[in-house]
Parts: C-alpha cells; sequence; structure tokens
C-alpha cells in the first residue's frame, strides 16, 4: 500500500453517547435470540471483539478524530440524524474532516422523503443510507415502498448506500438479497448505488453486476481487510478499479490500527489504491 494518500472512508461513525444502544430499541421488534436482547452492547457483537475504546469515550468526536489523524484519514462520512447532537456538532466544527449520510426507512412513506431533503438542505447530507433488513416491517430493497426514496436520491443528486447480503444482526437476511440490485438498478438507471457490508454470500454475483450497472458501486465497510472478498479484489484489479470504495467501521466494530495494518497485505495492483482510498470516494459522493 503506498503512503501519502489522504484517505476518505466512507463508514465512521460518532455515537450520541458513549456505549450508545439506541440500535437495540431499532431492531428489537425484529430479534428473538435472548444473546442479542441481552447481552450484546453491539448488534454483531458476536462477529467483532474487542470493540474500539473510542466507542466509550466521553468525548467520541475528539476520540475518533485523534485516531483519523494518526492513520492518515482527512475526511470522514458519518452518519446525521436530527437527534444526535454529537454528530451534528462534529459536521459543525469540522466541517474540513467529516461529511455526512442520513439513514432512511422507506415505512415513514413520504414524512421520510421529505425527512431526506431537509437533510440535504439543512446538513448539506452527501448520501442516502439504509439498512433493509434492519426495517420494521422488513421491506425488500427492490420493493415499490423504496422507490419514492430511490426517486429523491435522483433528484437531490446523492448517492443510495445500501446494506446488501447476509446482515450481521440476527435478523432475516432475505431483504438484502444481491440479486434484487438488478431490478433497483433497471428501474432507476439514473440512481447511484452504493452497496455496504459486504454482499456475502452472494459476492460473484455482486461482481457480474457491478460489471453491468455503471453506477452500481461496491464499499468494503464493516470488513476487516484480511476478510475481504476474493472477488471483489480480482475487481478491482481487473475492470473494476474505480467500482470499489474504501470504508471501515470504526469506532462500530473495527478500528482504524486493525484495518490499516491488515490494509498492507490486501493484493490491490498499485494502480488501485488511490482509487480505492480516496479518488473513487471523492467522485461518488460529489466531495470537493
Amino acid at each position: 500500500m503506498p503512503s501519502g494518500i489522504a484517505v476518505v472512508d466512507t463508514m465512521v461513525g460518532i455515537p450520541p453517547e458513549p456505549g450508545d444502544m439506541t440500535w437495540l430499541g431499532h431492531l428489537r421488534p425484529l430479534l428473538r435470540d435472548e444473546e442479542s436482547l441481552s447481552s450484546f452492547r453491539f448488534p454483531a457483537e458476536y462477529m467483532f471483539k474487542n470493540l474500539p475504546a473510542a466507542r466509550f469515550a466521553d468525548d467520541t468526536v475528539a476520540a475518533v478524530l485523534t485516531e483519523m489523524d494518526r492513520f492518515g484519514v482527512e475526511r470522514a462520512m458519518i452518519t446525521a440524524s436530527f437527534g444526535n447532537e454529537r454528530a451534528l456538532g462534529a459536521l459543525r466544527n469540522h466541517p474540513d474532516r467529516f461529511f455526512a449520510s442520513f439513514e432512511v426507512d422507506p415505512n415513514a412513506g413520504m414524512d421520510g422523503v421529505r425527512a431526506l431533503r431537509r437533510a440535504v438542505e439543512e446538513l448539506g447530507v452527501k448520501a442516502a443510507s439504509a439498512f433493509p433488513a434492519g426495517t420494521f416491517p422488513q421491506v425488500p430493497a427492490d420493493d415499490a415502498r423504496w422507490y419514492p426514496l430511490y426517486a429523491a436520491c435522483i433528484d437531490l443528486g446523492i448517492p443510495m448506500c445500501m446494506c446488501l447480503g447476509v446482515p450481521g444482526p440476527r435478523v432475516p437476511a432475505a431483504p438484502q438479497d444481491v440479486m434484487r440490485i438488478d431490478e433497483i438498478c433497471y428501474r432507476f438507471p439514473e440512481l447511484t448505488l452504493v452497496t455496504r457490508h459486504g454482499c456475502e454470500p452472494w459476492t460473484a454475483l455482486a461482481v457480474k453486476l457491478l460489471l453491468k450497472w455503471p453506477n452500481l458501486y461496491y464499499s468494503t465497510s464493516a470488513f476487516a481487510p484480511k476478510h475481504y472478498p476474493r472477488d471483489i479484489v480480482e475487481l478491482a484489479n481487473t475492470r473494476g478499479a474505480d467500482k470499489v470504495i474504501y470504508a471501515g467501521y470504526f469506532p462500530m466494530g473495527l478500528s482504524l490500527e486493525t484495518i490499516f495494518t491488515q490494509l498492507e497485505d490486501v493484493p490491490f495492483r498499485h494502480h488501485v489504491w488511490p482509487r480505492f482510498l480516496r479518488e473513487n470516494a471523492l467522485r461518488v459522493f460529489a466531495l470537493t
């Protein structure tokens, strides 16, 4: 991995408070197993050991910035909501370091569309984000209930970042079947869609669709680099150097130390690194 690239990380978290557990309230209607309901501090804790200390810091913004500086992360995309004052403060106080996505839910109907428009207008949000398997009731990614949000993203000129593949939380995976991307890209060819959280176990299918649809991209969120799917690494090294975007998972489940230590061993070709770590994000999220 070459040095000196000012990294853009397209998935960093700013918890509203140390050890935030609001995820449990959101997922509780879907969860059935006792471990998830009573023991986990994180919805997929069985997959991530030694949660980063920054997740529990009194000043999470300062803790995140310290680690970003340590590992050469120039800018990071965080999730903004109108109730998370820490994230909003990070955007206000550090506009050169943070930009935002806004999580959407098709079950909110037109209120959700209006909230997304407000987030773009008032917060300068650069993307919508979605977790189909985490909606309640669950809404498959290609369901028509998402269509107003897809249309709004096109209108607003922002990408949709969507979790696809088997989810970490113990909820049904069917809403995130990767084949659903094909229908979305067919019906909304102007929509820029960025996959999150791996697309496993359908990475070979994801590669076919990434090559097929010009506005479809893949981000590496929630995967330690030693677990990057071989299909995706091969895509980046061949026809897809402009299709794969770096995203971490700090401090939700992975530390930047873990990520950047393991990145050294990812067999990307030399020309892939600047695109993967920076240039693709600048282009896809329209960053200046």
